[in-house]
């Protein structure tokens, strides 16, 4: 399916949200619109005829597109905010996102996006754009906000906590996505809807461990999100179930590309399978460790998160927990209408059940060797 007028309509809507054109100011011509994003007129089109549908926009004939009204827009429809910072280079929140736009639309609210969702990392809000994006909801009075914390970034914490203060001292809902704004094991005061990542960690570490492997890592970026260490959590209670012991240093801290840090840490023979924190980090371990002549899974097992699209395009389709996106987005429109109409309500956590898709990258369709199946080999009755 084609989402490439999707595309174009949340970018002009980020610009709009931002304050890229005023009040009552005129939008590029379609032409000039099928220059910028390399399109047919059509799609261009299609896409402005979403962002009037929003009351974002008016077409006047003869004139071209502009603007509406701040004024005029606020008092005629209802609007939600969306924040979140990495949404052009992360697949889970650009369908996350989309179909929140879609529940929206169908509750006649506007959903004001505020980030690019052209997929292109350098498309990425930084923390000074989100907190003008912040400022903006507020000054536009959003019902509330659907947030995604920052991660990968050393102040990420700061500015997490800087916009969610802002949102609460203006009196803004805020529902967080994915992720929570404080490090595990804390919590903040806000509901947050996700995966169980505790959960989802102990399967993805559980299903090694069922095919007899038992010098397992977990590897992650810098400054990941706190959900990196909750899957960490449960990968490690997944081994002491099954009596394994990890090693002191079995979470390796670094860049899947940097061929001289997956050299040393992954130095041939320590470990025999990986988890990775997502998909995308996975796919970039599995192509630096081709290119050293290492093979997946023959000589080491990988395991991701997320279910990407394109994690059964890679050489080696990928096993993976999936997100399941739509559901997540249902529960925390769900969230958000409840914390607006109770204000009072207590924090919550609203967790997904997660499951394994299984292919070849952990090795669960190679010959198995002779002797006892490593399936069969029990937790321990810690």
């Amino acid at each position: 399916m084609d989402r490439k007028h999707q595309e174009i309509s949340r970018e002009l809507s980020a610009d709009i949200s931002a304050g890229k054109y005023p009040n009552n100011g005129r939008l590029p011509s379609e032409a000039q619109l099928v220059k910028r994003f390399g399109v047919s007129r059509p799609t261009v089109a299609r896409a402005l005829r979403d962002l009037e549908g929003e009351g974002l926009i008016e077409r006047r004939a003869g004139s071209g597109t502009y603007v509406r009204n701040a004024t005029t827009h606020t008092s005629t429809t209802r609007q939600l905010g969306l924040l979140v910072a990495g949404l052009g280079s992360t697949e889970i929140f650009e369908l996350i996102c989309g179909e929140l736009a879609s529940l929206s639309r169908a509750s006649d609210y506007t959903l004001l996006w505020g980030g690019s969702a052209q997929p292109r990392q350098s498309d990425a809000l930084t923390s000074e754009q989100a907190l003008q994006v912040c400022e903006q909801f507020i000054e536009r009075r959003v019902a509330g906000v659907f947030f995604a914390p920052f991660e990968f970034a050393s102040e990420k914490d700061q500015v997490n906590r800087t916009i969610a203060d802002r949102f609460r001292e203006a009196g803004v809902p805020v529902v967080l996505l994915d992720r929570d704004i404080e490090p595990f094991p804390r919590r903040s005061g806000l509901d947050v809807v996700g995966i169980d990542n505790f959960a989802a960690g102990y399967l993805a570490a559980e299903h090694l461990l069922r095919l007899g492997r038992r010098k397992i890592a977990f590897l992650c970026r810098a400054n990941s999100a706190a959900t990196v260490d909750v899957r960490i959590a449960g990968a490690r209670e997944a081994q002491l179930r099954f009596s394994v012991q990890p090693d002191p240093a079995w979470t390796l801290v670094g860049d899947p590309e940097d061929v001289g840090f997956v050299s040393v840490a992954l130095e041939k023979g320590r470990w025999d399978a990986v988890i990775c924190a997502n998909d995308l980090t996975a796919a970039q371990l599995m192509r630096t460790l081709g290119a050293n002549g290492v093979r997946v899974p023959r000589d080491l097992r990988i395991v991701g998160f997320d279910d990407a699209k394109y994690a059964t395009l890679l050489g080696v389709p990928l096993t993976t927990v999936h997100q399941p996106c739509d559901d997540i987005a249902r529960v925390a429109y769900r969230a958000l209408f409840e914390r607006i109409t109770e204000p009072t309500l207590p924090a919550r956590s609203l967790l997904l059940s997660p499951h394994l898709v299984i292919r070849e990258s952990c090795g669960a369709y190679l010959p198995r060797k002779s002797g006892p199946r490593a399936s069969e080999a029990a937790p321990s009755s810690r």
